[in-house]
């Protein structure tokens, strides 16, 4: 576990509202670790480098999807507010006779006083197998939420189990911010959907419940969505409109047992041509969904239409090639684990016209 300062920062110490975290599921990730990298100890071991994308499974069905054609018209609020924001990421080191080798980092940052600060939790590294998947993974749910769905995950393959794991890791970062940031702004990767792809309703819904008590509204920003409205992508609608704007969307109902815990719009913040999907919480009026934006344009940087408190999150979280070689130098060090060297077979077969492998 890795805790560190943000070095643009401007301020000597950190100013976050309530230090004190809880290093519960930290340590419990740390211990899971251990324990699955002692079962593969001594074992052969392939070298492999591979992001495994965590897409957003629990879109909805679209019938009856339409946009309000009228923007909403946006403008900054100065008014001093913490803008916060985490995310997760995990990449996959290499292989085993038995199952995977992979790692999992999130990273907390918020600004404030117009100073950006971090925490960076991990990596961590874990080998996951047919037989360990669920194990490890119950584990660390009942760390984090105190109970756990146990026999739900014997369906899910070893490829998915790692976007899961780093689905509890970000789900616990969240609600870290929504105990210690007060009158603040939280901004969350994705959407505020829940009861597929792994996202539990009951503890999004926990989550979102400590911000409003804690006076925050929380944001999530959809790099990517597949709802339609008139058979356009929606993020593809505001081009042409004048930024900063919001369209709100209507008639979105979603079928069980997915939940939308907040209301939807698509936001062009800058003059470039993006958009993103942006859920708001839904417990709060129009007018206050508006000035939460408002705010959000006043105290933070926005390039792309996207906010740099959540770029900075995605960018601490993610690994670097070097990062990776000493992930996997380490594995080989502390562990054991004997290095072979499996041939590609698409290149062995096909040569130029070999595609490589493709992580689903």
């Amino acid at each position: 576990m890795v805790i560190e300062q943000y070095t643009i920062a401007t301020t000597p110490r950190y100013n976050f509202p309530n230090p004190t975290m809880d290093s519960t599921l930290p340590q419990r990730f740390i211990e899971q670790s251990i324990i699955s990298l002692k079962q593969v100890q001594n074992r052969a071991f392939q070298l492999n480098q591979q992001i495994i994308q965590q897409n957003d499974t629990s879109e909805m069905q679209t019938h009856g999807l339409s946009l309000n054609p009228r923007p909403i018209p946006l403008s900054p609020k100065r008014q001093a507010t913490t803008i916060a924001a985490c995310d997760t990421s995990t990449i996959k080191i290499g292989e085993t006779s038995t199952g995977v080798l992979v790692a999992i980092r999130g990273a907390n940052v918020w600004r404030q006083n117009k100073s950006y600060r971090y925490i960076r939790l991990g990596p961590f590294i874990f080998h996951i197998t047919v037989e360990s998947k669920s194990e490890v993974y119950n584990a660390l749910e009942r760390s984090c939420f105190g109970t756990s769905n146990d026999g739900n995950h014997q369906n899910i393959s070893i490829w998915q189990m790692p976007m899961r794991i780093a689905g509890l890791l970000e789900r616990w970062l969240q609600s870290m911010l929504a105990s210690m940031v007060s009158n603040g702004l939280i901004l969350f990767d994705g959407s505020l959907t829940a009861g597929a792809g792994g996202v539990s309703t009951k503890a999004l819904k926990q989550i979102l419940v400590r911000a409003s008590e804690n006076n925050n509204i929380v944001l999530a920003f959809s790099k990517m969505t597949n709802l339609r409205a008139d058979g356009h992508i929606i993020t593809d609608v505001p081009f042409g409109l004048r930024p900063p704007c919001l369209l709100e969307t209507m008639g979105l109902k979603p079928k069980p047992p997915i939940t939308l815990l907040g209301d939807v719009f698509v936001a062009k913040l800058t003059c470039e041509d993006y958009a993103f999907r942006l859920d708001i919480s839904k417990d709060l009026s129009l007018e206050q969904k508006i000035e939460a934006v408002e705010k959000l344009l006043g105290n933070d940087v926005i390039s792309q239409s996207y906010p740099e408190t959540l770029r900075l999150a995605h960018i601490l979280c993610t690994f670097t090639a070097n990062e990776v070689l000493a992930m996997q130098h380490f594995a080989v060090r502390k562990y054991g684990l004997k290095l072979v060297n499996r041939p590609d077979m698409h290149k062995l077969l096909f040569g130029p016209f070999g595609r490589g492998e493709i992580c689903s």
